[in-house]
């Protein structure tokens, strides 16, 4: 008796993080830095967190600006520092 091996889904073998944020530096060219914020919770008092961090993401076209809010993907390193590029942008600075 032959036995068929469950292929992994390729939207789980090739998922990529994704992740939300505000850009706070767009002085380097085809460069930002995009601060992302999340909430987590304390494993022993249960205490809600705010947790941030800064990542740099690759701007193809230079046209993101400081205070813009973005949604940036992983992707292959860039640079020493760049392993993130910005898929889209969800909303300019007024």
């Amino acid at each position: 008796m032959e036995q068929k091996l469950a292929e992994p889904s390729t939207e789980l073998r090739n998922a990529r993080k994704v992740r939300e944020g505000v850009i706070v530096s767009d002085k380097m060219d085809k460069t930002r830095v995009v601060e992302v914020s999340w909430q987590t919770t304390h494993r022993r008092y249960h205490k809600v967190l705010r947790r941030s961090g800064r990542f740099y993401a690759h701007d193809e076209k230079n046209d993101t600006h400081t205070g813009d809010r973005v949604e940036i993907a992983e992707t292959r390193p860039l640079s020493k520092l760049k392993r993130w590029r910005i898929v889209r942008v969800l909303e300019k600075a007024s």
